[in-house]
């Protein structure tokens, strides 16, 4: 027994080695993923957009990364943002509009007045309230085809909006929050009224809804890239009538670049301070929509 025995010592720094080189592999492998796809994967240009929300910080706790890729100056895209409530469960309305407006400047809005928040008995902020998807359905009519009522009277006349595209939750709405899910029945609602009537003409917008996820890989963080390519790869060749893609990915970077994880943060921390409870906290470091969306194009038939 006089000789000391190293061997615990040695595997012990031999895995902290390995551990060590896997924190620092991981992210460049993500940073190198995200910069292929924003080249490779389809995107859109020159769109009138509009990101229906329900609440003041939706957009930069689930819809950050696509805003920012959106917003990309290149793109040549007007963004807006459609909230149909401000958040007043708590007393704090008026705060969270403001905050709202906040986040969108920092996310790449172009202006203010691009930051809509409608306020209606008819959608409360509410967990346990599922909004009348026909009210949502005639409410963007009204915002987006204020013409439709006279252009029903002519099979003849193609239908027409003031929107490109739109941009909302899927039937699950990610948390599962009945506002959030009525968002998805109400938008459907929309585009079928767009061409109810109308036999043969598609709907002038595409509907894009963001893909909701297992509980494992929502708080993945940047580790959920792979699936993520993998169950966009068969959506990317689709087409809407229109030519757009039938998928977006948007991956921002770790750090440094505008679209980045650093930015959707601070929409978060800076421009939603009445929301950073404890929680929030770790839905800002571990939440894969933080860092990356995808978006499915909806089939809506009339």
């Amino acid at each position: 027994m006089g000789l000391l025995d190293f061997s615990g010592v040695n595997i012990g720094l031999s895995v902290g080695a390995s551990l060590g080189a896997v924190a620092v592999v991981l992210p460049l492998l993500y940073t190198y993923t995200a910069s292929v796809s924003q080249m490779r994967f389809p995107t859109v240009r020159n769109k009138r957009i509009c990101l229906l929300i329900a609440h003041p910080d939706d957009e930069a706790m689930f819809f950050s990364p696509t805003v920012l890729a959106l917003t990309r100056p290149d793109t040549g895209n007007h963004v807006r943002i459609l909230c149909l409530s401000s958040g007043n469960a708590d007393g704090l309305g008026e705060t969270r509009k403001k905050e709202l407006v906040k986040s969108g400047m920092l996310l790449g809005l172009r202006s203010e007045n691009d930051v809509l928040v409608h306020e209606s008995p008819e959608f409360p902020d509410s967990m346990t309230t599922t909004w009348d998807s026909s009210k949502i359905s005639a409410l963007l009519c009204s915002a987006f085809a204020p013409h439709l009522a006279k252009q029903k009277a002519s099979n003849a006349a193609a239908p027409t909006a003031t929107i490109d595209i739109l941009i909302t939750f899927d039937e699950s709405g990610v948390s599962s929050h009945p506002n959030h899910i009525s968002l998805y029945h109400g938008a459907r609602g929309f585009l079928k009224a767009l061409v109810h009537g109308k036999p043969g003409w598609s709907s002038p917008v595409d509907l894009y809804t963001l893909s909701s996820v297992g509980l494992l890989r929502k708080y993945t963080t940047f580790l959920d890239v792979f699936p993520t390519i993998l169950s966009v790869a068969f959506e990317g060749s689709k087409k809407s009538e229109r030519g757009n893609p039938g998928a977006l990915v948007s991956m921002s970077a770790l750090v440094g670049a505008r679209e980045s994880y650093g930015t959707a943060r601070t929409a978060m921390t800076q421009a939603h301070k009445s929301q950073m409870v404890w929680f929030r906290w770790g839905w800002i470091t571990m939440s894969r929509y933080m860092l990356i969306n995808d978006l499915r194009l909806e089939r809506v038939k009339s």
